[in-house]
């Protein structure tokens, strides 16, 4: 498969009481950063490998980059204003952007056939979604902008506007987002491996092990 120009990953820097909010109560707010942070390694780890010519970190904050990322500060108000304007700073050719909830994440998962396709959707099990990507990524404003984020319809509603914009549409599969503990036990079991899981296991709720 012929690799995309650019992988882009959206990112918040991991400030406890400004990410992972929905684990703060089984976690302290400590905590849900923390795990925050072992998510974020774990997807630009699975990504070192990934076959593209940029890999870019789309963030939200201060972090350092690891070697061969770059980093490019989000602009815009909304999620679907900021997804736009890190698509729109690609400088061209075939992108695909994740978020940093899925820490179970692999290159093999993330494969984008942008000769047969003209986008790349990755619905996630909450009903939003974890992936998308354009081989034109000019096509993100017209498809993306509007589409309402963070509701249980975000990823339904995303693939209706990239339907009804005529383009053939890749589905990537079904992963679940890191949001409570429930979601994140099940992550955990599901990549015993990652440093997100290790992390999980030595602070685990007994709500969530229950």
């Amino acid at each position: 498969m012929t690799p995309v120009q650019t992988v882009l990953v959206i990112a918040k820097q991991p400030v406890p009481g400004r990410v992972k909010t929905r684990l703060i109560g089984p976690c302290s707010a400590e905590q849900a950063a923390e795990l925050a942070e072992q998510a974020i390694h774990d997807t630009l780890a699975a990504l070192a490998d990934f076959p593209c010519q940029d890999k870019v970190i789309l963030l939200d904050g201060e972090l350092a980059p690891p070697p061969g990322w770059r980093v490019v500060p989000q602009s815009g108000n909304g999620l679907d204003e900021r997804l736009v304007a890190g698509f729109e700073a690609v400088v061209s050719g075939p992108a695909v952007l994740v978020g940093m909830d899925t820490p179970q994440l692999s290159s093999e998962v993330l494969a984008f056939d942008h000769r047969g396709y003209d986008a790349c959707l990755g619905l996630a099990a909450d009903g939003g979604f974890w992936a998308i990507g354009f081989t034109d990524p000019a096509q993100a404003r017209p498809c993306i902008l509007g589409v309402p984020m963070s509701t249980p319809e975000t990823g339904a509603e995303q693939r209706r506007r990239l339907d009804e914009a005529g383009l053939r549409v890749q589905p990537l599969p079904v992963l679940i987002d890191v949001d409570t503990a429930a979601s994140a036990e099940a992550v955990a079991r599901t990549a015993p491996h990652t440093r997100f899981a290790r992390t999980w296991r030595a602070m685990r709720p007994a709500e969530a092990s229950a």
